[in-house]
């Protein structure tokens, strides 16, 4: 039977660590790492996701300042809003929840955010340097994909890794980090040709489609992992809701190891957005040192 790889746990054992070091930071800084959630309009969704953002945060020690906009909240005031953020130095981080409203340019607002405070990593500087590897702030839920893996694979070097979904906020930046590691990589997409026989050559399948049940038994080869990003809620016959995810994990048993829906991939993504903030804490710390040294210098 596959082993479901735990990712309550593995986000929990992550949360701890961000909580000890961001004590740490705050006793040697004066401050606490500081968190920008900004929120526009009222999609359900959208306010379940900032809740558990912000009351993570608070466990963790992390301050998280949350702003919330009306739904029609001109482009331009939400432009200045995030100019207003770039220069406060007691922010690290800044995360615009998606999707925003349709009036406005959710790339131009992504994109004004400053690169050493873009903790979601989806600024062109961070995806530049996730695809050169050198460094830059990684996009959360992909770390937690890497993250998952890691606690089940040793070596990627050789191995045969297949990304379901070519999306730029999971399916490109994990092919990315998986070629770093040495595996080699096929991105699929709609357009692809005989998909199932395509993850059958996979030692690893990462399933970020947003199909529900789209890759079945039948797909996976035995001792294979999969790392299952889809959450997709469905309403059965007695009129209630679940989740479900990209992978048929009932047909799974033998794989090596899966995750499953939900507690695989969710908590990590908050799990590595504490770990993102406090990053980017300390970066911006290290680079006031390194300012102030040059000027004493001088």
């Amino acid at each position: 039977m596959a082993h479901l790889i735990d990712g309550k746990a593995l986000a929990a054992a992550i949360s701890e660590r961000v909580a000890a070091e961001a004590a740490a930071f705050r006793n040697a800084v004066g401050r606490a790492p500081g968190l920008a959630v900004v929120l526009v309009g009222n999609d359900p969704a959208s306010e379940v996701y900032v809740g558990r953002k912000i009351s993570q945060c608070r466990k963790v020690g992390i301050i998280s300042i949350e702003h919330r906009l009306s739904a029609d909240t001109p482009m331009a005031d939400l432009i200045a809003l995030i100019d207003r953020l770039n220069d406060d130095t007691g922010i690290d981080g800044i995360l615009v929840q998606l999707p925003l409203p349709g009036h406005v340019d959710a790339g131009l607002v992504l994109d004004r955010i400053r690169p050493d405070k873009d903790v979601d990593g989806f600024h062109p500087v961070n995806v530049g340097r996730l695809s050169t590897g050198t460094g830059g702030l990684v996009p959360c839920t992909p770390l937690g994909v890497m993250t998952l893996l890691d606690s089940v694979v040793d070596d990627y070097r050789g191995l045969n890794a297949v990304v379901i979904g070519k999306s730029n906020i999971v399916g490109k930046p994990v092919s990315m980090l998986l070629l770093e590691r040495e595996a080699t990589v096929t991105v699929t997409h709609i357009e692809t040709v005989d998909l199932p026989a395509i993850t059958r050559r996979a030692d690893i399948v990462v399933a970020a489609a947003g199909a529900p049940h789209l890759v079945r038994g039948h797909w996976i080869r035995p001792g294979a992992v999969v790392i299952d990003v889809g959450i997709t809620r469905l309403s059965g016959e007695d009129g209630k809701s679940r989740i479900v995810g990209d992978c048929a994990t009932h047909e799974l048993d033998h794989a090596r190891a899966v995750t499953p829906v939900p507690g695989g991939v969710g908590p990590m993504t908050i799990a590595c957005l504490l770990a993102n903030t406090l990053q980017a804490a300390r970066d911006s710390q290290a680079r006031g040192a390194s300012e102030m040294a040059d000027y004493d210098v001088g």
